[in-house]
C-alpha cells in the first residue's frame, strides 16, 4: 500500500478539498485525484463522495480512516528508528495524557535526559484511548494514562493518585465557605473532561446531560490563565494547582454536600520481561524520582 497515497487520503479527509490538499503537498490537483483513485482501486471501495466544492468520506472511508492513520504512524516510527540506529544506544517512545505530564513527569524527563544521553527520547501527548492503541501497535514503548488495561502481554502498574479540587481566582470570595452541588451546576464553569473512568464519570454526572458550557477545552492544564484572570471555576488536580493555592493566585472552594473522587493514573507497557533495557530503566527511574 503506497504510503504517499495514504498520506494524501488523510489530508483530503481533513481538508475536504482537492485544491487545498494539492497545495499542501505542492502537487497538481490531478495527482491528488490519481492517488485517491489508486487507493480506492486497491481497496475495492469508494472512499469519498465528490461534491461540487468539497468531498466527504463515505462510510467505507470513515471505517478505513483510523487504519490509514495507524499505517502512516508505523511507517514514520520505522523510519525514525532506522535513522537513529547508529546515533543512540537505545530509543524510548513515551506517550502520556497532558495532565500526568504536567503534574508528574517533568522531573523524571529532566533526569533521564541528564543521566542517559545515549538514549533518544520522544514524547507524545494525547488522549488515553489513542495512546493505548499506539502502545498496542508498537509505536509507543510506555504510556501514562487514566485508563488501566488487563490485556494479556501488558504490564499495568498504578503510577500516581491525585485529588480533584474546585478552584477559582483568589479574588473571588463568593463561595469561600463552600458550595453545594446544585449551586455548582449553575456556575460559570470552565469544562474539561480530562479523565476517563471514575474521575471522568464524576465530571459527566455532576452536570445535567448535554449541559452547555461557556468554555470547553481538551487539556485541563490550559485552564489556569482563565481561572487566575478571574474567569469562572473548574476542577483541577491538587498536584497541579497546589503552588497556585499556596501563592494565593487560586482559591479552593470546599464541597459541602458531595465529594470529588481520587483519580488514578497508570504506567503501562508491554510485558517488561520482553522489553528493551531502556524501558526497564525508565520504569525504575520514575518510581524513584521525588
Amino acid at each position: 500500500m503506497n504510503i504517499e497515497n495514504l498520506k494524501t487520503f488523510l489530508t483530503l479527509s481533513e481538508l475536504k478539498n482537492f485544491t487545498q490538499t494539492a497545495d499542501q503537498y505542492y502537487i497538481v490537483q490531478s495527482t491528488v485525484t490519481n492517488r485517491i483513485m489508486e487507493l480506492e482501486k486497491e481497496l475495492g471501495k469508494k472512499l469519498f463522495i465528490r461534491q461540487k466544492k468539497s468531498v466527504e468520506l463515505t462510510e467505507e472511508g470513515r471505517r478505513f480512516l483510523p487504519y490509514a492513520k495507524r499505517i502512516v504512524e508505523l511507517e514514520h516510527t520505522a523510519v525514525m528508528e532506522l535513522g537513529m540506529l547508529h546515533s543512540f544506544a537505545e530509543h524510548l517512545r513515551i506517550g502520556t495524557v497532558n495532565t500526568v505530564y504536567d503534574c508528574h513527569l517533568t522531573k523524571c524527563m529532566s533526569r533521564i535526559l541528564r543521566e542517559c544521553p545515549d538514549i533518544s527520547v520522544k514524547v507524545i501527548i494525547d488522549h488515553s484511548n489513542k495512546l493505548i492503541r499506539m502502545l498496542q501497535d508498537g509505536t509507543l514503548d510506555v504510556i501514562f494514562t487514566f485508563v488501566p488495561t488487563e490485556r494479556t502481554g501488558f504490564t499495568c502498574i498504578p503510577f500516581q493518585t491525585d485529588e480533584l479540587v474546585l478552584v477559582t481566582s483568589w479574588n473571588n470570595t463568593e463561595y469561600e465557605k463552600g458550595i453545594t452541588r446544585d449551586i455548582l451546576q449553575n456556575l460559570y464553569y470552565l469544562y474539561c473532561d480530562f479523565v476517563l473512568g471514575e474521575g471522568g464519570n464524576f465530571m459527566r454526572d455532576i452536570f445535567p446531560k448535554k449541559n452547555p458550557f461557556p468554555f470547553e477545552i481538551d487539556k485541563s492544564t490550559k485552564l489556569l490563565p482563565y481561572l487566575m484572570d478571574g474567569i469562572g471555576y473548574s476542577f483541577l488536580p491538587r498536584s497541579f494547582v497546589g503552588k497556585y493555592l499556596e501563592d494565593q493566585r487560586l482559591r479552593e472552594i470546599p464541597l459541602l454536600d458531595f465529594a470529588a473522587p481520587v483519580i488514578q493514573s497508570y504506567f503501562i507497557t508491554k510485558d517488561l520481561k520482553t522489553q528493551k533495557k531502556a524501558v526497564a530503566d525508565f520504569k525504575n527511574m520514575i518510581y524513584t524520582t521525588g
